[in-house]
């Protein structure tokens, strides 16, 4: 049986508030790291957020 192409990441705010989103990518076409710049609830401002693993 064939491995998924596509992986589950989870983006971690760098505000240092604890909040992050989990998303998909595919490893296969998007090499590097995630970051995007994203809500925070928590910091109610937009802020960037970097790609780390799920545990």
């Amino acid at each position: 049986m064939a491995k998924p192409a596509t992986i589950k990441i989870r983006l971690n705010s760098t505000a240092d508030t604890g909040h992050f989103y989990v998303t998909k990518k595919n490893p296969r076409n998007h090499t590097e790291k995630f970051v995007f710049r994203k809500y925070d609830p928590v910091a109610k401002k937009h802020v960037e957020y970097k790609e780390g693993k799920i545990k």
